[in-house]
């Protein structure tokens, strides 16, 4: 959908401040984009990326490099960036506001899903395949398990079960090794 506002550089802002607060949790570059252009055109592509570099730099938004190899940053609300939302958000046009509060709040397990619990494969010399399956938290790894499988439809039907599963994996391993 076609916003029409993605040229004005304040609104661009203040609809990302607006997701942040509906997402209510530190987001990855590729979700930001992800709900802000890909699956909505909130926000044009190179706008997006512009307006998060600009509300970091102005210090309504922070970066943390979480500890872990492959976790990507995380970009959060500071208290500055929920002050300024609150004083402007009025001029977010009301039908973006309720368009992204209904998206966000039937998406956001989904998006935290998709975020925090990371699986990927790659080929092995020998044909067989490993796949790599994390729960990521905010500032670190809290389960990595590394799989060796022989068939590329075998991890690929890992990787997919995993971000519906991974709770429930995380659960058993504990109740198994945990008395």
């Amino acid at each position: 959908m076609q916003t029409g506002l993605t040229q004005d550089k304040t609104i661009n802002k203040l609809i990302m401040l607006f997701v942040f607060d509906k997402m209510e949790t530190a987001m990855t570059e590729s979700t930001i984009l992800d709900l802000c252009f890909t699956k909505n055109n909130w926000i044009s592509f190179a706008n997006c990326k512009e307006t998060l570099l600009d509300i970091v730099n102005s210090g309504f938004v922070y970066k943390t490099q979480p500890m872990g190899k492959d976790i990507e940053v995380l970009y959060d609300l500071t208290t500055e960036g929920r002050v300024c939302l609150a004083n402007f958000y009025t001029r977010i046009p009301s039908s973006i506001r309720k368009l992204i509060s209904e998206h966000i709040n039937l998406k956001r397990r989904e998006y935290r899903r998709r975020q925090d619990y990371v699986a990927n494969y790659e080929k092995c010399p020998d044909g067989s395949y490993n796949v790599t399956l994390r729960i990521d938290e905010a500032t670190k790894t809290t389960l990595e398990i590394n799989l060796n499988v022989t068939t590329r439809s075998t991890a690929k039907q890992i990787e997919k079960a995993w971000q519906e599963k991974a709770p429930l994996v995380y659960s058993k391993l504990e109740e198994l090794l945990i008395d």
